[in-house]
């Protein structure tokens, strides 16, 4: 998709607003996620990049409706929160359908064997490990 990773900060920026911190972390993954790609063969990377960007969308209506968050409340509400602004761009169906999986179980043990959630899994763990260094 032309312009996909355009879309995709905008999509991520306009959904976090002034939550700054969640928007750079998801900026570091896919940065990250990038580079960890090259290493990887039958990727999407469409796939990857969305997953990359819209990964901790489940933070935010588990906060609303919680009042707190973490892996499996993000699970639980992310694949929707997914569905609904990857829908909104066009993003194709049977991509859009892999990314929320991917959303759904990128702090569980893998119920699936994508590569792109692989790459998720390694890119998340060196942010959040830099991060918490900090």
């Amino acid at each position: 998709m032309p312009y996909l990773k355009g879309q995709l900060l905008k999509l991520l920026v306009d959904y976090f607003e002034e939550d700054y911190r969640r928007i750079q972390h998801a900026v570091s993954v896919l940065r990250y996620a990038e580079s960890i790609m090259e290493t990887f063969e039958g990727h999407d990377p469409d796939v990857v990049i969305a997953a990359a960007l819209l990964h901790d969308v489940g933070i935010k209506p588990s906060e609303q409706e919680l009042g707190y968050n973490n892996g499996r409340t993000q699970e639980r509400y992310g694949p929707a929160v997914v569905r609904s602004l990857l829908g909104g761009i066009g993003f194709p169906e049977s991509k859009l359908q892999k990314v929320a999986d991917i959303v759904g179980n990128h702090h569980s043990p893998s119920r699936y064997d994508y590569p792109e959630l692989e790459i998720l899994k390694q890119a998340d763990r060196i942010v959040n490990r830099l991060e918490a260094a900090r």
